[in-house]
């Protein structure tokens, strides 16, 4: 019985795309729920497009996401070389091969030939496609010439997907691919075949864009006599009015979501939620847990929709689930706080954490306990007390002088000081809490307030009275 090798193939063209990632992850799953390979191979033969860091970058998209491949351009194998542009020879070798078979043939037509001859069919209400021309008529020089795919002109091409059963195409609806360009440099079709016979990848599992490519890829294998692998295509990432995910409606670059400071594992356990569902629908989920369960048959062809809103709830849910010392560390490594504040920063948590979404908003969460000063309104803390100027600059003070000698600076102890000076001053007691918030945090929104100043600390808390009784009295 082969083993199972399934491989994830992108162009260098850029920063990954989460599109990249979850056609990763389930190959990943799929090749571990069988003790089998996972390959990272890079297709870069489109020079033009080529970005000289991107193959780095997604060699740590995956590192960072857990989907490390076990053969690939930097780890080697026995399948290399593991770049495309590396392996040439192979694909013009075998490219000859079949127009000796008479199962491609050279082209020369040029490009504005080419785009005359689709304008004609779409007046026409043609589908667009190569007429063939040089099929009939073989170019006498063969210099400077394209390779195309001799597609049959009868019949059709069968083949069965894992996730949407036997698919078919009629013969007469396929373009004849070109398969190598006149550079010599291979198109995605040649290139892609050749490798996953090579590289004896079992099972391709790609994007649902491919399917209609598919056939070509089948009518190769049967021109080389290969044995074809299986095929899965997975639906595709859709934004929320249902159009294919774009940068245009959503941020598509992996390293975006890195860098607003989702975890990694909920990130993937919300691409394992875009078409698949575990037993009983559970939504959260570790890739552990979902390599368990994984089968083709949960999958939903169906395009998912990626809504950040779930994505920002499932993040929230992964940082409650963190020990503070953990969320510490991970604030640090992703560069969200210096390694110099990490153990003050733990000492806040507790009263930011029930509110993070994202690593990037512990910083605005959390900056009344870490900067020296917070930017407040006079207006607004008038609006806040719903006193006058004077009334909330005379209570603000008299606070400051009753918290200014206590020396047990603990929550308890603050809120019954508190507490006594609301009773004492007849103030509405949310109306002079609030007041007391705004004044030494700069927001509306904090844990209760003793826990906040105590956190805050005494002479901070002080100081921030002192210059909001400062503002209301100039």
């Amino acid at each position: 019985m082969q083993k199972v090798r399934t491989r994830i193939a992108p162009s260098p063209t850029g920063s990954p795309h989460i599109g990249t990632a979850y056609a990763a992850l389930f190959n990943y799953v799929f090749a571990k729920k069988n003790k089998g390979d996972f390959i990272l191979r890079i297709e870069d033969t489109d020079r033009t497009r080529f970005v000289e860091t991107s193959e780095k970058e997604i060699t740590e998209a995956l590192s960072w996401l857990g989907l490390e491949a076990d053969e690939s351009p930097e780890k080697g194998g026995k399948s290399g070389p593991y770049r495309q542009s590396e392996r040439l020879e192979i694909y013009q070798k075998l490219a000859a091969e079949l127009i000796t078979k008479d199962q491609a043939y050279y082209c020369d037509c040029s490009a504005e030939r080419l785009a005359k001859v689709r304008e004609e069919q779409q007046a026409r209400g043609e589908v667009p496609r190569y007429d063939r021309k040089c099929r009939e008529e073989p170019p006498k020089n063969k210099e400077n010439c394209v390779v195309r795919l001799a597609i049959p002109l009868n019949g059709e091409t069968t083949f069965f997907d894992e996730i949407r059963g036997e698919i078919k195409f009629q013969n007469k609806d396929i373009d004849d691919q070109v398969l190598l360009k006149s550079d010599g440099f291979p198109t995605y079709h040649l290139a892609s075949v050749v490798d996953d016979h090579l590289m004896e990848i079992s099972h391709v599992i790609r994007a649902e864009e491919w399917l209609s490519s598919t056939p070509k890829h089948v009518l190769l294998y049967d021109s080389f006599g290969w044995e074809k692998p299986k095929f899965a295509h997975l639906p595709l990432l859709r934004n929320l009015d249902k159009s294919k995910i774009s940068k245009r409606k959503n941020p598509v670059a992996v390293s975006f979501y890195r860098e607003q400071g989702y975890l990694a594992e909920a990130l993937v356990n919300f691409l394992s939620l875009m078409g698949w569902s575990m037993p009983e629908d559970k939504e959260i989920f570790t890739l552990k847990e979902m390599i368990e369960e994984f089968t083709f048959a949960r999958i939903d062809p169906a395009g998912p929709v990626f809504d950040l809103v779930k994505l920002d709830w499932l993040n929230g849910h992964y940082i409650r689930e963190l020990s503070d010392e953990n969320l510490a560390d991970r604030l640090v490594n992703e560069g969200f706080v210096e390694k110099t504040k990490k153990e003050e920063t733990k000492r806040y948590l507790p009263l930011v954490k029930e509110r993070m979404k994202k690593l990037s908003e512990f910083e605005s969460l959390a900056a009344y306990y870490l900067n020296d000063e917070v930017d407040i309104q006079t207006e607004e803390l008038i609006k806040i007390s719903d006193h006058s100027k004077e009334e909330t600059s005379e209570i603000l003070e008299k606070i400051r002088q009753s918290l200014a000698p206590l020396e047990d600076w603990t929550q308890e102890s603050i809120e019954e000081l508190l507490n006594k000076e609301q009773t004492e001053t007849g103030w509405d007691k949310t109306k002079l809490f609030q007041s007391i918030r705004y004044s030494v945090s700069g927001t509306k929104t904090t844990p209760p307030l003793g826990e906040t100043l105590e956190a805050i600390g005494k002479n901070r808390v002080l100081t921030r009275l002192e210059v909001a009784v400062k503002k209301l009295t100039q």
